[in-house]
């Protein structure tokens, strides 16, 4: 229900991971017609939703344009989503583009001039904009006109163009890659935090609900605990557990169904998939449980040094399955539990101290 159009995983390597935070032609199809169409439906990130509802009622009551709108969070929690509804709440038009489709400033002045009054310009992946257009863009979001150059060199000409009061939402998974020019720029900041179990729950129930399915409350919390705190990987889950029980189970959804439809996509009970197990598979029997370089353990699970470091290793950092130090990776107690293994005595989970050429 509530997600973002674009990803921010390595195309070629997550194209085919069920749990990636990307989202294919298929996700985009599926999700809108899942899209929350108001903040009051819109589940979690209730401080962004409260902070951005005040900003959004006092511009109506002013009878004004919202103010610029910074978005920033991981792919998959709802950015796109609420550009949606901050043009829906503003009963104002929304034009889509991206930063890597604005390559020159020429391109952000036709979009720029094209625009009607009071309308949304959501601008996603705003930190892979190029430098000439951001720099067009600081005029054009504090003084709502941008300076077009005619011709080159000595003879060329800046024309001013005045543009109509419009609402910037941009959209960024890097909020540290933008300049603070850029940043200052908006009036409203808005950070979107992963979800809590209870919150994807609800965001399941909502999705079954609109896909015409039949689930338990049991089913949604499994499929939920595996969804890595993002609605975008619930909803993706939800339909390949749907087919699974369409198949196997009548159509009906629960705990255990949900558990054996998951176990066949081959995601495990806190959403590690494939790639994630081989990485501390491969840490935790061929190295002990590290420190082991990066180069090292791509070449042990068989892929690129850049799936490893992009695609696998911040999900298991973040839940506390793989360290990165100066020495190399390490795996967590935690590693080593998951995956039903004995860490060695002095193996760096364990406590202990590992010398420079081994105990």
């Amino acid at each position: 229900m509530n997600w973002d159009d674009t990803g921010g995983e390595t195309p070629d390597a997550a194209a085919e991971r069920l749990v990636r935070a990307s989202a294919d032609g298929e996700d985009q199809a599926v999700e809108a017609a899942l899209r929350p169409k108001s903040l009051d439906e819109f589940v979690g990130q209730e401080r962004v939703r409260e902070q951005l509802d005040l900003v959004l009622k006092a511009a109506l009551a002013r009878g004004a344009t919202a103010d610029h709108v910074l978005l920033s969070g991981a792919p998959g929690l709802g950015k796109t989503t609420l550009s949606m509804i901050i043009a829906a709440e503003m009963n104002a038009p929304i034009r889509i583009t991206s930063g890597p489709a604005i390559q020159h400033a020429g391109d952000l002045a036709a979009i720029l001039s094209s625009l009607q009054e009071g309308e949304v310009l959501f601008l996603d992946e705003i930190h892979r904009m190029s430098r000439p257009a951001e720099e067009m863009l600081y005029m054009a979001m504090e003084d709502f006109r941008v300076d077009v150059i005619v011709g080159k060199g000595p003879g060329a000409t800046a024309i001013p163009l005045e543009l109509p009061p419009f609402t910037l939402v941009g959209a960024t998974t890097r909020a540290g890659l933008l300049p603070p020019p850029l940043r200052d720029r908006f009036g409203f900041t808005g950070h979107m935090e992963f979800y809590e179990s209870a919150e994807l729950e609800r965001v399941i129930h909502r999705s079954a609900q609109l896909l015409d399915l039949e689930i338990d409350p049991a089913g949604a919390a499994e499929i939920a605990g595996r969804s890595r705190g993002t609605p975008r990987i619930a909803n993706r889950l939800l339909r390949r557990v749907r087919d699974y029980a369409q198949v196997k189970a009548d159509g009906q959804i629960n705990r255990e169904v949900a558990a054996v439809a998951l176990a066949v996509y081959e995601v495990d009970a806190r959403g590690l998939d494939r790639l994630d197990r081989a990485v501390l598979q491969a840490l935790l029997k061929l190295f002990g449980g590290g420190p082991v370089g990066l180069s090292t353990l791509a070449v042990a699970v068989g892929e690129e040094r850049e799936t490893v470091e992009e695609v696998a290793e911040p999900f298991l950092v973040r839940e506390g399955l793989l360290a990165r130090t100066p020495r190399g990776r390490i795996a967590t107690p935690a590693a080593w539990a998951h995956l039903g293994l004995v860490p060695p005595e002095r193996a760096p989970g364990a406590g202990g101290q590992q010398g420079l050429f081994g105990t």
